[in-house]
């Protein structure tokens, strides 16, 4: 990392605060029924934030439909509270996958680096596949927003890697 990084880095803030949206159908209408549902991926994307010292201030289950997503990238844009939103399910290539197409209008700048480097992290594991993820982050409003996919895997290496690591800094500019 060089100097100029470091220096970026340090002046990042140190805690944020997160809302993480699970986007999924199926999840959602089981969560609706008052199902008793595993949601592996969202504790674990809650678990690495708060381990790394971050909030998360909202976390919810939503349906893989347009007006409930955009009212939950609104909620992110609209609250002072907030630094980051992750979205995570609904990134594939089958038709009902709409994170992308409803996140990405609200982004003032696209993070392409974000979705390429995942893309190659995917691809070490578990090959050619990767292709289909169209993993993606972005700003907008002083905030940071990524759309991941569903997996537990994906979701530990997105984290891990990439949001954790550069969340921050991230915010840090988005806010000059």
């Amino acid at each position: 990392m060089s100097k100029s990084t470091k220096k970026h880095k340090s002046a990042a803030p140190k805690q944020l605060n997160f809302a993480v949206f699970i986007c999924s159908t199926s999840r959602y209408q089981e969560a609706q029924k008052g199902d008793r549902i595993g949601d592996i991926s969202g504790d674990t994307i809650e678990e690495l934030l708060s381990n790394a010292g971050h909030k998360v201030l909202s976390r919810k289950i939503i349906a893989d439909d347009k007006s409930m997503i955009e009212e939950a990238v609104h909620s992110v844009l609209s609250s002072a509270e907030l630094d980051a939103a992750i979205f995570c399910g609904g990134t594939g290539i089958s038709p009902k996958d709409i994170t992308i197409e409803t996140v990405k209008p609200f982004f003032e700048k696209t993070l392409p680096g974000f979705g390429e480097i995942f893309r190659r992290l995917s691809y070490d594991k578990m090959g050619s596949a990767a292709v289909m993820s169209r993993a993606l982050a972005g700003v907008a409003k002083g905030k940071a927003m990524f759309c991941i996919p569903g997996s537990p895997d994906a979701v530990r290496v997105s984290v891990e890697t990439l949001i954790l690591p550069e969340t921050p800094h991230i915010v840090r500019h988005t806010r000059e």
